[in-house]
């Protein structure tokens, strides 16, 4: 196994510490016949929509039988990741990310997407959006294809700040948001000024926090991979986050992730939230959301920076020890199409079209109208999302809110847990950043071990 494998592989036993039960959330066809593929997804808004247009999938497939299992983000990607790394083959499909992809790649875990995509009918890859569709890929082929991409970006509510008197800059910093936070709490009392992730996990707080952290001027590791988690500019960010959450966020900010802030925004209980842009299937959804049609965006908040979005894609892949990859491909073709949006706004209306994906989409004109608000910010963001953009200083990783290593999964879930729990008052900054720095130091030296036996 190749020294990238053998990393991952070794942190699979704190992955197995979080829950993950088999069984949980799993749908099923249930007709018995034919060849069945399990599809393993991220019980998300979008991916509760996949799962209830499925229909539509086996009616022109009847010979397959689609079995979902859906598990909440964290939960799904420790079952995912062991499942793959092992070759355990529970699996046919598989959401995935940006973060994943070229590593898996590289260890033979997936199938090479490219030969399908090229043999399937106006498939066309060069329509998913340029960034979206390099972060996916493997010397040049594709290994996951993407369901939805996002940045970040701010929402807020255009009529609470209009009926105060408040306006959101063009391109707002960290410390105006806090201002406008306190400002629209007192105009309007018993709401949250803003709502941020305080959920323990690399692909949760940490998500919006590294974004903080970049455009502060920090960096978990410097080009010596040395690490760098106890830097004054990290302190200063993670300060400032936590500051913000417990004193405009939203209760029980600890344990508030995504899907929760999702909630509380969609039922009015905060004036803003700064997450994926991806949010705008819920706040822009009528039957989801109090504030559809109300909202403001702006992109994600500077400090010392030109931009702070992240780039993230949940896609879907194959499993290298797939039994039916064929069936599984002829799925994630139906679910990745250029007629999927049309499938989903037929049923479900044109807000609830997964964004952030092909191009084609954003010329649709019926969507093009619906997406008026937040078009154009979602885009940008994504254009904007690098490294050049969103950080001041050299970084041995790729990545933006995350950092595309193995280890990042146990080393960002246990990072994670430390800023939780200065979320939760439970221990100072300074303690949450010193266990951190040690985590941090952990990982740098087996890199400059690493480059030290290289040289």
């Amino acid at each position: 196994m190749s020294r990238r494998t053998l990393r991952l592989t070794a942190g699979l036993g704190t992955l197995a510490l979080l829950p993950a039960c088999a069984g949980a959330g799993a749908l099923t066809s249930g007709s018995g016949s034919g060849t069945t593929i399990v599809v393993a997804v991220v019980s998300n808004p979008q991916m509760t929509d996949a799962i209830a247009l499925a229909d539509d999938f086996r009616a022109a497939h009847p010979d397959v039988d689609v079995d979902f299992v859906s598990l909440p983000e964290n939960e799904s990607r420790a079952k995912i990741t062991a499942s793959v790394a092992t070759g355990g083959g529970e699996f046919d499909v598989i959401m995935v990310s940006n973060y994943e992809t070229a590593m898996w790649a590289e260890n033979g875990w997936l199938v090479d997407l490219q030969p399908y995509a090229d043999a399937t009918d106006d498939y066309d890859t060069d329509d998913f959006i340029a960034p979206v569709r390099e972060s996916l890929s493997y010397d040049g082929d594709m290994y996951s294809v993407p369901f939805y991409g996002e940045s970040s970006f701010l929402v807020y509510r255009q009529d609470l700040f209009d009926a105060a008197g408040l306006t959101m800059p063009e391109q707002p910093t960290w410390p105006e948001v806090r201002e406008l936070a306190a400002a629209v709490e007192e105009a309007n009392p018993g709401m949250s000024g803003i709502c941020l992730r305080g959920l323990a996990g690399w692909g949760e707080n940490l998500a919006p926090l590294n974004t903080v952290i970049n455009t502060f001027g920090g960096r978990w590791f410097d080009e010596d991979w040395n690490a760098q988690l106890d830097s004054p500019e990290v302190r200063e960010a993670v300060q400032f986050y936590v500051d913000l959450v417990r004193e405009h966020g939203q209760a029980g900010a600890a344990t508030s992730g995504f899907a929760d802030c999702a909630t509380r925004y969609g039922q009015g209980q905060a004036a803003m939230w700064y997450d994926a842009t991806s949010m705008v299937n819920v706040v822009e959804s009528p039957q989801d959301s109090v504030t559809a049609g109300h909202n403001g965006y702006a992109p994600a908040p500077v400090v010392e920076t030109d931009a702070s979005g992240w780039l993230y894609t949940w896609s879907l892949g194959i499993p290298a020890s797939s039994d039916h990859p064929d069936e599984a491909w002829d799925f994630i073709a139906w679910m990745t199409d250029k007629d999927y949006p049309f499938l989903v706004a037929d049923e479900l209306g044109w807000e609830r079209v997964p964004p952030g994906s092909r191009t084609s989409t954003y010329e649709i004109p019926e969507y093009a109208d619906v997406a008026a608000a937040f078009a154009e910010p979602t885009l940008s963001s994504m254009e904007a999302a690098d490294q050049d953009h969103t950080m001041t200083a050299p970084v041995p990783y790729d990545g933006l809110q995350f950092l595309a290593i193995p280890e990042f999964q146990d080393l960002g879930t246990r990072v994670g847990q430390q800023i939780s729990a200065a979320i939760a008052g439970q221990i100072s900054i300074d303690e949450a950043l010193d266990q951190a720095q040690r985590y941090a130091e952990t990982v740098g030296e087996s890199y400059q071990d690493e480059q030290e036996a290289a040289s």
